[in-house]
């Protein structure tokens, strides 16, 4: 059975569902349902009346220097012990499943993306990752090949590839903007973690509501040698909660899709 993990506390153990055909619909509704928010979110700066509020313009012109530098000094910070017990648990839970593709869905918050994603990749395991306890809580388990950990993702990153593992798909679901220009190395593309992304390989998708986000995803994605495509968000069921409230506000949606040159 899938778990939600959360080191040094206690674990929940629900049991399978996998939808197939219409019964997908009706998972999805259960998701949303489950996984809704109460009131008003007060942790998470991305809902907002307008996509993002901010000074910024274009891109930031220090990303692709920064990107570079990140390349030339690898990331070496300490790894908490909550990530490393978090990524003895994924790695346990993989041996369950071997030979199969995996998919790694980062800032998974209430992980119903990460349920959505396993029910449309029924031969593939999922592991959704996020560092809030408050939003893996309010998920209901469904049932497919997938789990939640809760750790922060970048030393994540970083032990999945001290492991060897080597991912399919890689979603990165609307993180946090970090709207400020001073704030460029807290966004995902400014962090010294980046990096690991082509690392641990696969196909890359970012998603974001703020245009500019997304244009700087993709330029430190070719910065980092990997081919990238900047695109809007199709239309269709929405894999998170905040992707369906910013189409409910009638906020462009943007996606960058990146992976390895051909």
């Amino acid at each position: 059975t899938q778990e939600i993990v959360y080191p040094g506390g206690t674990k929940t153990q629900p049991g399978f569902l996998d939808p197939v055909g219409p019964e997908v619909r009706t998972h999805i509704g259960r998701l949303q349902i489950g996984a809704r928010y109460h009131g008003k979110v007060k942790d998470d700066a991305q809902i907002q009346a307008q996509p993002v509020a901010t000074g910024q313009r274009e891109p930031h012109r220090g990303l692709a220097r920064r990107v570079q530098r990140h390349c030339a000094e690898p990331w070496r910070k300490p790894t908490p012990k909550h990530s490393e017990a978090a990524c003895e648990e994924i790695l346990s839970w993989l041996e369950k499943h071997p030979g199969r593709p995996i998919i790694l869905d980062s800032f998974c918050g209430t992980g119903m993306s990460t349920a959505l994603l396993a029910a449309q990749n029924p031969a593939a395991v999922v592991i959704g990752i996020d560092k809030s306890q408050n939003r893996l809580a309010k998920h209901q388990m469904m049932k497919g090949r997938y789990m939640l950990a809760r750790t922060d993702c970048e030393p994540l990153w970083q032990l999945l590839v001290n492991a060897g593992i080597c991912l399919h798909e890689h979603y990165l679901l609307y993180p946090n903007p970090w709207p400020k220009p001073a704030q460029l190395q807290r966004r995902v593309h400014g962090h010294p973690a980046f990096p690991l992304l082509k690392t641990l390989g696969g196909n890359i998708e970012l998603r974001s509501n703020w245009q500019i986000y997304a244009q700087e995803f993709q330029i430190a994605c070719e910065v980092l040698g990997l081919s990238a495509r900047l695109d809007s968000v199709p239309d269709g069921s929405p894999l998170t909660l905040f992707e369906k409230k910013y189409r409910d506000r009638g906020h462009s949606l943007w996606r960058v899709r990146a992976q390895e040159p051909n």
